[in-house]
């Protein structure tokens, strides 16, 4: 893991890409498969969509700052950092409130889901410094 890192931590660029395209596989996972599938997972379809929506503007936030960035990285990633920690507070608060309703693989899902997410925010933070 550190050896990843250090790669991730020397190309900031390569961080944003790397996160723009985690969050573009998030909104699909949630709204295609999730969204579409709520007995199996047991989120309720229009969290599982507005939560698709936060992927996807992060997305597009990431990709942007992948593509149009040439320096200064830094307050991208705290901002990109920020917002990835909210997400998972979001959805860990998520969990709790929609507890009686989600199934293992729901659960699995969103804490494998943390678990990655809380990665990139680690990466992020690391590569701000």
């Amino acid at each position: 893991m550190t050896n990843l890192t250090s790669t991730l931590t020397a190309n900031p660029k390569r961080i944003f890409l790397i996160d723009g395209i985690g969050a573009i596989v998030t909104a699909l996972l949630l709204s295609l498969l999730l969204g579409q599938h709520v007995d199996v997972f047991g989120m309720p379809q229009h969290v599982l969509y507005k939560l698709a929506i936060l992927a996807t503007a992060f997305a597009v936030y990431s990709l942007s700052c992948h593509f149009l960035l040439r320096g200064n990285y830094k307050p991208y990633l705290l901002i990109i950092a920020a917002a990835n920690l909210l997400y998972c507070c979001i959805t860990l608060v998520l969990l709790f409130v929609f507890y009686q309703q989600l199934t293992i693989l729901g659960m699995l899902y969103f804490i494998f889901e943390k678990i990655i997410v809380g990665s990139m925010v680690y990466v992020e933070l690391k590569a701000a410094k």
